[in-house]
């Protein structure tokens, strides 16, 4: 009688659970919602986020806020989401860096702020290459001729990045091993700051999102010298690869929707319908059109095998560069 009496009281409490894990569900959501940017305005974790915030405000019938919270390479943004209260209400537009930055706090001998295990995937929604850019005025009129200088004169050719083992640094550091040659990092608090930092010649190249890239461009003040990606894209459609000048790497910076981890999985599939119904209406491929950013969708299960994949790609890349000595 007594083991009769501790199940039904098991199976009691579970179905209270359940309906109550339902009935939030069916409400959700009640209030405004935090869309945490890492990063600092300005780059392409920014640009995301307000597409996303714009279509999924209509669709979920409450306001989706952007909310900057950028520094130590996007862990303190990362670290605020996975810590914070799992109800559907503070979300986080991560960027490619945010599978890698625990396991370059390790290398580091640094604590990490949060495990990535401690951020659930919901959707990807952009795949961003980036563009190799200088000033105008440069001496380097290909990345080859960059590629020559940097092996004759290694360590001397300065690059702005969004931090320690962001996009940038890590997309630098593919191409310094795929060409056998040494850059300079400058690290800066993020993409948008990097930029300035080449435009003010506080560094001699840096790389930026297709977006970025094509408004530099058009001022006249930058030019680019290569593209990241495996293949060339549309808004640039005569600038080279890595491969085609020879250097066997590639890099793109992806962007997508995370919640906490233990966020119950009935306002998860919500917030999953949302993004779907915003990724069918077009809404999301004509913003990001506009502002030349590349759109590829992936639901939660593919953007979990996805970014699982890259991460391990990227850390392995990480362990290559080793400790910092300037970190």
């Amino acid at each position: 009688m007594a083991i009769y009496k501790i199940v039904c009281r098991v199976l009691l409490s579970t179905l209270a659970i359940f309906l109550l894990f339902t009935k939030v569900a069916q409400s959700y959501p009640l209030g405004p919602i935090t869309l945490v940017v890492p990063n600092p305005p300005g780059g392409s974790s920014d640009a995301n986020a307000r597409i996303l915030s714009d279509a999924l405000a209509p669709i979920l019938k409450q306001p989706v806020i952007v909310n900057f919270k950028p520094g130590v390479g996007g862990e303190l943004g990362a670290s605020f989401v996975a810590k914070a209260n799992p109800d559907g209400y503070t979300l986080l537009i991560g960027l490619s860096s945010v599978m890698v930055s625990p396991e370059a706090k390790k290398i580091q001998g640094k604590t990490a702020l949060y495990a990535i295990e401690d951020l659930e995937p919901v959707a990807m929604i952009s795949n961003d290459p980036l563009i190799l850019l200088v000033r105008s005025e440069s001496p380097w009129k290909s990345l080859g001729d960059l590629v020559k200088t940097a092996k004759e004169k290694p360590g001397e050719i300065t690059y702005s990045s969004s931090g320690n083992f962001g996009p940038i640094h890590l997309a630098m550091e593919m191409l310094g091993y795929a060409g056998n040659a040494k850059f300079k990092q400058i690290p800066f608090a993020g993409g948008g700051p990097s930029m300035m930092a080449l435009l003010g010649s506080q560094v001699d190249l840096t790389a930026v999102i297709p977006s970025v890239a094509l408004a530099q461009i058009a001022s006249g003040k930058v030019r680019p010298l290569a593209v990241t990606s495996a293949k060339r894209i549309k808004f640039f459609p005569n600038t080279p690869t890595y491969r085609e000048d020879g250097f066997d790497a590639e890099y793109n910076i992806w962007n997508g929707l995370f919640v906490p981890k233990n966020t119950p999985q009935e306002i998860v599939e919500v917030l999953k319908k949302a993004v779907k119904q915003a990724v069918d209406s077009g809404e999301m491929q004509n913003a990001m059109e506009k502002r030349k950013i590349i759109f590829d969708y992936r639901d939660a299960v593919e953007f979990k095998k996805f970014s699982k994949e890259d991460g391990d790609r990227m850390v392995k890349v990480i362990r290559d560069i080793g400790k910092l000595k300037d970190d």
